[in-house]
């Protein structure tokens, strides 16, 4: 086997050290969950139905923290599907055309069937040259996954993973219940967090614990109530973190409400259809939802042309049906 080199050494070391923040947060659940539950609860709480009564709620708290957690972590993100890769005739042609009307006019020769109607910033066609594909709408390259992300919000150091369009209700979910467990430390802390500061309560091993949990509870619940508040904003409005940033932009023009399809909906497209799942980390979209007929809301619809609107019928080329029926691009649904 031939030598890795020192380029794959390095790779091999950002890899190890991109884990550093998840082992932190990893390190840092551990520690609270036995301040809480063994220096609170049971060492510092003197009445008997106070413990039972904070252990069974914090233990709901943690497990689906620590679900919601895993899961934007160890779900991988979606890859843009084969149909938006260029042929090996239509790549030669692309290296063989200088940058320009010529190296675009390829790129729509090859975009003609692809349910795309965003463009960049020019007006041409969104393409990666580091995966050599056709970007569809909402799709980014990371440059940490080195990947196409499909409806990529942005890269998690905190996850070590990108957060999108399979992941993006786990993660939302992963800030809420992380607030919720902050929150809740903090609230059934506070009581014995005073009681220790005005030396209420014996100086022992138990206070550098509770009076230092209250602390790390209440700071992070101010960080991420205004994470978590920002991201209810963006599912309100159907964008990403990017999008936020950087309007769409369309064959017409750019449209900062483009991809919204009303409040219900937009929740719909994060958290599915089925409302009873909406709160458990797990997918949530039906298994073969088709490409919806009008991706954009009615009201957007100025946006296309007769001759680019994505329809349900027999007269789509294979390319098209191919996309249609791949749940990578479902936007009804985004889990």
């Amino acid at each position: 086997m031939a030598p890795s080199g020192p380029g794959g050494v390095r790779r091999r070391c950002r890899r190890v050290l991109y884990w550093i923040p998840v082992v932190f947060i990893s390190l840092l659940l551990g520690w609270s969950y036995y301040a809480y539950a063994i220096q609170l609860c049971i060492v510092s709480m003197e009445n008997i139905g106070e413990q039972v009564v904070c252990l069974m709620a914090y233990h709901l708290l943690f497990a689906m923290f620590v679900w919601s957690y895993w899961k934007t972590i160890f779900t991988l993100p979606m890859n843009p599907s084969k149909e938006f890769h260029l042929s090996y005739a239509e790549k030669e042609l692309l290296e063989r055309e200088p940058r320009g009307e010529a190296h675009q006019e390829v790129l729509r020769r090859a975009a003609k069937d692809l349910p795309i109607y965003t463009r960049t910033m020019s007006g041409a066609i969104r393409y990666c040259d580091r995966c050599r594909l056709i970007k569809p709408d909402r799709c980014h390259h990371c440059s940490v996954c080195d990947k196409c992300i499909l409806k990529m919000d942005h890269h998690c150091p905190w996850v070590n993973n990108c957060v999108g369009f399979s992941n993006y209700k786990f993660f939302l979910l992963f800030l809420a219940y992380s607030l919720l467990y902050c929150l809740f430390i903090a609230a059934t802390d506070l009581q014995y967090f005073i009681r220790f500061w005005t030396n209420g309560l014996p100086d022992t091993q138990a206070k550098f614990h509770i009076m230092f949990l209250f602390f790390a509870a209440a700071m992070f619940s101010v960080s991420l109530s205004s994470l978590f508040g920002y991201h209810c904003w963006l599912v309100s409005k159907n964008k990403s973190t990017l999008e936020a940033f950087r309007n769409p932009v369309f064959r017409h023009g750019t449209d900062k409400n483009g991809f919204s399809l009303g409040f219900s909906k937009n929740m719909r497209q994060v958290f599915g259809d089925e409302k009873k799942y909406w709160l458990l980390p797990i997918f949530s979209s039906p298994e073969n939802h088709q490409f919806p007929a009008k991706p954009l809301r009615e009201s957007q619809s100025h946006l296309l042309t007769d001759s680019q609107t994505w329809t349900e019928n027999s007269s789509n080329s294979g390319r098209c049906k191919a996309g249609m029926s791949n749940p990578a691009l479902t936007m009804e649904n985004e889990t």
